[in-house]
């Protein structure tokens, strides 16, 4: 597996064969301040978050001047790097781990965001990207990785068609008499749920294209796709002209979001606060910094460089279409709210995916956002363009 190891002066990229992409959305009650969901207070927990000064930007931003009680962490991504992981690779290039406290932050590519989810549960990995429907299917498993931070706002899963091979895609009823692929995993399990709640899946030849999904659109093998957002770039990417459906309008639901094992936030509250200020600082400096955030991405993996626009791409309308909302306009970077996780639970119910029994609030936690920390409060207003 692919591992790019970050320390507080260097960025080391570990060459390896180039990870499986896992499914961006396709994908025990707590004690302590880390234990259950909908109950959280932002920056309110039982050893404290402390009050920023202005200056806490440029300053460790733990102000209540306590250090990481874990200084050495790992984030393992959902998949190999690239533009949709801007924020982690920014706020090491720009120190912003340093000056929480961290002496070293290793950054390794992962094998799907099921592997990420086990290896948080499993507490393998002190923190991971994942997404909810891997969460909630690993939590049914009997582990206990929980959501401490949301990145996506938004159902990222998306229905597309291209111009040429299909006509102008306005309405899911054009989809009638169509045949529709998408790959496994919630992907699948998405598209399918959007299709039946427009009533149209018994209409349209619901097919399995694989991990082919774009290259399967952009030559005829199927009429539409279901796929993420990251997929219509690709398509993009290669001259054609995408119509979008947006599946979030229907289902709602997050996408990328940082786990971690739930006893090891409850034990190591300062770790997780600080590593999640520090991210949602590199959020906030990727999107006001987008073309030296995908220097630095490119740093760290030189393959970058031959796709580089695509990459820039993706991070742009990540950051413009899926990193806010009104919560987060309301409390902050990373919040999280009962009605998507209730929304990813019902569709994986639906479809016979959970291993075992699961309530979806004891997956997500509120408690580490420290709202006084600019970068998460003021999240939305610094990030508005």
């Amino acid at each position: 597996m692919p591992r790019f190891r970050h320390t507080r002066r260097r960025f080391l990229a570990v060459t390896g064969a180039a990870a499986v992409a896992g499914c961006l959305g396709g994908d025990a009650d707590g004690e302590g301040n880390g234990g259950g969901g909908g109950n959280g207070n932002a920056s309110a927990s039982a050893d404290g978050a402390g009050t920023e000064s202005d200056e806490a930007e440029d300053e460790p931003a733990d102000a209540d001047g306590t250090e990481p009680e874990v200084t050495d962490v790992t984030l393992l991504l959902n998949w190999q790097i690239n533009g949709l992981h801007a924020p982690y690779v920014a706020a090491h290039e720009e120190g912003f781990y340093d000056e929480e406290g961290f002496e070293s932050v290793d950054i390794e590519s992962g094998d799907g965001s099921d592997f990420a989810a086990n290896q948080a549960g499993l507490g393998n990995v002190e923190f991971a990207v994942s997404s909810p429907d891997q969460l909630l299917n690993v939590n049914s498993r009997g582990l206990s990785p929980q959501c401490v931070g949301v990145v996506m706002q938004r159902n990222p899963n998306v229905v597309f068609a291209t111009r040429d091979g299909f006509g102008e895609l306005t309405d899911p009823a054009q989809l009638e008499g169509a045949t529709v692929g998408s790959g496994p995993g919630m992907v699948r399990q998405m598209t399918q749920a959007y299709l039946e709640h427009h009533g149209v899946l018994e209409a349209v030849e619901y097919v399995d294209s694989g991990f082919d999904t774009v290259q399967q659109l952009l030559s005829g093998e199927i009429d539409a796709a279901g796929g993420v957002f990251g997929d219509v770039v690709d398509a993009e990417h290669q001259d054609a002209e995408v119509d979008v459906l947006s599946i979030h309008e229907a289902i709602p639901s997050y996408g990328h979001l940082i786990a971690t094992d739930e006893g090891f936030a409850a034990n190591n509250g300062a770790t997780v606060r600080a590593f999640l200020r520090a991210t949602a600082r590199g959020a906030v400096w990727a999107t006001q910094n987008p073309e030296a955030a995908i220097d630095h991405l490119v740093a760290a993996q030189p393959e970058l460089e031959e796709v580089r626009e695509n990459q820039r791409d993706k991070w742009d309308r990540m950051h413009a279409e899926y990193m806010r909302s009104d919560a987060v306009a309301e409390h902050g970077w990373g919040w999280s709210e009962s009605e998507p996780w209730q929304a990813t639970y019902e569709t994986l119910a639906d479809g016979d995916v959970l291993e075992g029994e699961v309530d979806p609030e004891t997956v997500w936690t509120n408690d580490y956002l420290d709202a006084e920390a600019e970068s998460i409060g003021d999240y939305a207003e610094s990030t508005d363009s």
